[in-house]
């Protein structure tokens, strides 16, 4: 199975509008125009057809993890595990 194919597979099973994916695509930013994205979705015997990078795969898939779960939170410690990390344990 190519890129192109699980590209397509994805745009189908979640309902996305070629615009949506390139916005998607810029959550990772990563820019591309509508009719680039629009070459990945075109068959293998079309002039236009382009097949689909690594690169742009991977970079649609964090763009969805992005666009599905909203932007990763830092995950700072708090001040008061860090004073209970660094209190002395009492041997009982």
């Amino acid at each position: 199975m190519s890129n192109n194919d699980i590209l397509k597979k994805l745009r189908v099973a979640l309902q996305l509008r070629d615009d949506q994916i390139v916005e998607i695509l810029k959550l990772s930013n990563f820019n591309a125009s509508k009719a680039e994205i629009g070459a990945f979705f075109r068959d293998k015997e079309h002039p236009s057809f382009k097949p689909c990078g690594d690169q742009i795969l991977r970079n649609f898939l964090d763009g969805l993890i992005i666009h599905l779960r909203g932007p990763k939170e830092d995950k700072k410690p708090s001040i008061i595990k860090n004073i209970i990390s660094q209190e002395p344990k009492s041997n009982k």
